[in-house]
């Protein structure tokens, strides 16, 4: 569910957020059909069998329904990190990368809609913000801090500010270069957080 703040309206009973979630699912299939140039709120509404009136009942226009299923995208990221986490169990940092780095790649080859919106850096398209990358790296310092036993400080948070940022890059590369991601640049971008991360978690 996103944040009530990206919201008009935060929904109340159960059947306002089964019809929100309809709404995003619809949107994010209609982002891999269509893309975001083409993507408008009354297509989302007749996919998402509701009426318009619902739609914007949520969201003022296509930009802010974006947004939603951006802020969706990170908290099941965050779920499924912190399911891995449980799994693995005292692994390491190297393991608790390892299952940043593939939950992240798991959702950009499954997740409708994820290769456009991610975690809300490519809307518009082709737009490169800071400020999702400061909050995927603000969750994943709250969320490993304690797995790591280290101070979510700055220093961490920066930490994982340029190895978010750093692999963000380069994973945005392996798609552009093959459409499940290419195996070799994948692996390099491995390589070079645990590289980079050694000198502070080690």
């Amino acid at each position: 569910m996103p944040h009530a703040t990206s919201l008009r309206r935060a929904p109340v009973q159960r059947r306002s957020a089964e019809r929100l979630t309809r709404i995003l699912d619809a949107c994010a299939d209609l982002l891999d059909e269509v893309g975001y140039d083409a993507l408008s709120t009354r297509a989302v509404a007749q996919r998402a069998g509701v009426p318009i009136g619902s739609v914007y009942r949520f969201f003022g226009n296509k930009r802010q329904m974006a947004d939603a299923l951006a802020q969706r995208n990170l908290e099941r990221y965050s779920a499924r990190v912190t399911e891995r986490l449980g799994e693995t169990g005292d692994g390491g940092w190297r393991m608790a990368m390892d299952a940043v780095l593939d939950e992240y790649l798991e959702m950009k080859r499954t997740a409708p809609g994820f290769s456009l919106v991610d975690f809300g850096n490519q809307i518009p398209v082709g737009a490169r913000h800071g400020e999702p990358n400061h909050r995927v790296a603000d969750r994943l310092t709250d969320l490993l801090s304690g797995y790591l036993d280290r101070e979510p400080d700055e220093e961490l948070r920066r930490v994982f500010l340029i190895a978010v940022e750093t692999a963000d890059t380069l994973v945005h590369l392996a798609f552009r270069v093959a459409p499940e991601g290419d195996p070799k640049i994948i692996e390099e971008t491995r390589e070079m957080l645990r590289a980079y991360l050694s000198r502070v978690l080690d």
